[in-house]
């Protein structure tokens, strides 16, 4: 693969980084986290609307969607540079591009297997950004990184359906702004592990669907894609237009869905990382202890250049995992797919942590955004599914490929 960048993304790149200087950065102090037990909103500042239309206006919008005319047209190598940038500003820049979790994997499961209906009245808003939206796949009471736990039921019901159950982590739901769920459930539950599921498009003002609270992370309400909620099913009842795609072919299209959602978090993580590198390296040459710079201390040269050989790794395993789905597809890169959503959150969470303690206690208030940053990093070791499972997947497939060759 070439690593240089082409002409359209370098374009976007140079118009990204001036947006992030003039728009994004300065905003930042409007988008702060707050205690659970204070006063908090879970709508966002007013400024997220001048961004957003900012962000059209330079063209910088629906940048996520693959080789599609719907988005900006470009590939996952394209983008990649693109989504580091964002992950600068992860409460902010995704969203301000209509690029945010996860309105985007439910655009792209939209675009993949969405009528011509269902198309019209859910994906062309979301596009538009005048809605948005949650995915509903988590559940309180079971081992939800194992889909052959999930009991949200499906029941048909004449020619619609009836669900029943609870689901949390229900990324976007808080907003006042998101219309319609995306919720995996089990409509099959006598078929085999793989094709028990159905995924139903339930608007939110549905009767029986019942948003219960919001979910804070590390003691602070996470405004991040319109926060993260509880949400209970009791009967609500759907028609047949609710379905999305086949019957019983919910976990192949969840999988689907997340496997480009992982690649985009992980490019996020390589901003989040760069954003706390530069931090940090500013902080050690501008704080002096035992009369000379932090820069100039032997410990904390070892973690710069540590941070820098990280980081630089990971992007390059990014970028070659980006170039695969790109050229033989999510199936065939599913390896790949894992091993950086096993590598970018401790990666990112690293290299953020040694910055927070350069930085000293500074670092854990929020007169830096190091705090946010990794609360940002550590949660997204579950995002997606835990890395313990993508450590399992991927062993698995190592030792078939070794167990075949023998």
């Amino acid at each position: 693969m070439d690593f240089a960048y082409d002409e359209r993304t370098e374009e976007l790149r140079v118009k990204l980084t001036d947006f992030m200087e003039s728009h994004v950065y300065p905003a930042e102090r409007d988008f702060e986290p707050t205690e659970p037990g204070g006063p908090h909103s879970w709508e966002r500042p007013a400024v997220m609307a001048a961004l957003k239309a900012e962000a059209r206006r330079r063209g910088l919008w629906n940048l996520f969607l693959p080789h599609s005319p719907l988005g900006a047209g470009l590939s996952n190598v394209q983008y990649a540079p693109l989504a580091e940038i964002t992950g600068h500003s992860p409460l902010i820049a995704p969203e301000a591009l209509n690029c945010a979790a996860p309105d985007t994997g439910n655009m792209e499961l939209l675009t993949m297997f969405g009528t011509d209906e269902q198309k019209q009245r859910w994906l062309a808003p979301l596009l538009d950004g005048t809605i948005r939206s949650a995915f509903c796949m988590t559940e309180p009471d079971v081992a939800s990184s194992d889909a052959s736990n999930i009991s949200l039921q499906i029941t048909p019901d004449g020619e619609g359906f009836v669900v029943t159950g609870t689901k949390w982590w229900s990324t976007g739901i808080m907003s006042a702004d998101c219309k319609i769920l995306l919720a995996l459930g089990v409509s099959d539950p006598d078929a085999d592990r793989h094709s028990r599921h159905s995924i139903m498009l339930i608007p939110r003002d549905t009767p029986g669907v019942t948003v219960r609270r919001g979910l804070s992370i590390f003691g602070f309400w996470d405004q991040t894609h319109g926060g993260h909620g509880e949400v209970s099913f009791d009967n609500v009842h759907v028609g047949p237009e609710a379905l999305l795609g086949e019957r019983g072919k919910g976990f192949a299209m969840a999988q689907a869905r997340l496997g480009p959602g992982r690649i985009h978090h992980c490019m996020r993580m390589i901003g989040m990382s760069e954003r706390a590198f530069d931090l940090m390296c500013a902080r050690a040459q501008e704080r002096v202890a035992f009369g000379k710079p932090l820069a100039e201390q032997g410990d904390v040269q070892r973690i710069i250049a540590e941070a820098r050989v990280r980081i630089d790794q990971l992007r390059l395993l990014v970028l070659r995992t980006a170039w695969l789905i790109d050229t033989v597809g999510a199936r065939r890169a599913a390896t790949e797919i894992s091993e950086i959503k096993i590598a970018a959150p401790p990666t990112a969470q690293w290299v953020i942590e040694q910055a927070i303690q350069i930085h000293g206690a500074g670092g854990l208030t929020h007169d830096f955004p190091l705090a946010m940053l990794f609360a940002q990093a550590r949660s997204l070791r579950f995002a997606d599914g835990p890395e313990e499972v993508h450590r399992m997947v991927l062993a698995r497939q190592q030792l078939k490929k070794r167990y075949r060759a023998s």
